[in-house]
C-alpha cells in the first residue's frame, strides 16, 4: 500500500474533479486507502470492467477502482460501485435490477467498508 505523501503527490496530477475528490475522501478513511492508492495511480492500472464479469463474484456489493463496460449481460442482482460506468452498462445494470454508485457515494454511505468487495 502506498503512503498517504505518496498519494498526495500523484493527487497533484491528477485534473478530474471527481476522481480528485474521491482519492482525498478515500484517504482520510483508513477503511478506504487500498482505493485511494489504486485511484492516485496511473489510469492503465485501473481495472475496467465488462458487465458479465460481475457474474462471476459471490458478493453483493462491489467495487471496481475503474470504469463498467456494457460487454456482456448479468443476471445477479448485485450492488457495485465503481469510478465510471458507460451509458449501456448503465442500463443493463438497472435493467437486471442492480443498484448502481460511484465510489464517492459508497465512501459516503459505507464508511466501514462492511461488505464490500473491492476489486483491484
Amino acid at each position: 500500500m502506498k503512503s498517504k505523501t505518496k498519494i498526495e503527490f500523484q493527487l497533484k496530477r491528477k485534473t478530474n474533479p471527481v476522481l480528485v475528490e474521491t482519492i482525498v475522501l478515500a484517504k482520510k478513511n483508513p477503511k478506504w486507502m487500498d482505493v485511494a492508492s489504486i485511484l492516485a495511480g496511473p489510469k492503465k492500472k485501473m481495472k475496467n470492467l465488462n458487465v458479465g464479469e460481475l457474474e462471476k463474484f459471490s458478493s453483493e456489493k462491489i467495487v471496481v477502482c475503474g470504469k463498467i463496460l456494457s460487454e456482456g449481460e448479468i443476471t445477479k442482482k448485485v450492488k457495485v460501485a465503481a469510478l465510471d460506468f458507460s451509458e449501456k452498462a448503465k442500463e443493463k445494470l438497472k435493467k437486471a435490477g442492480c443498484e448502481t454508485k460511484t465510489i464517492l457515494e459508497e465512501i459516503n454511505d459505507n464508511k466501514e467498508a462492511k461488505g464490500v468487495l473491492i476489486l483491484k
